[in-house]
């Protein structure tokens, strides 16, 4: 039986189309980067809700990592 226990993180990436646009094309490989080197794993990218001209709202990336 696996007994691992884990605790997730939320990070938001932009609010509206724009904000959408060029934070998640510029940035979103960097914070996966940054979280990876804290022991984070990135397990979804989920974009709730839909936007102007049918795009996300926001993207959220959930990571999760092992709990001592």
């Amino acid at each position: 039986m696996n007994t691992t226990r884990f605790e997730y993180c939320f990070v938001r990436l932009g609010e509206g189309w724009m904000a959408v646009k060029h934070s998640v094309r510029n940035e979103y490989q960097e914070v996966i980067h940054q979280y990876a080197a804290q022991g984070w794993r990135l397990v979804q990218i989920f974009a709730p809700g839909i936007g102007v001209y049918g795009a996300a709202k926001y993207y959220e990336l959930i990571f999760e990592r092992p709990v001592n």
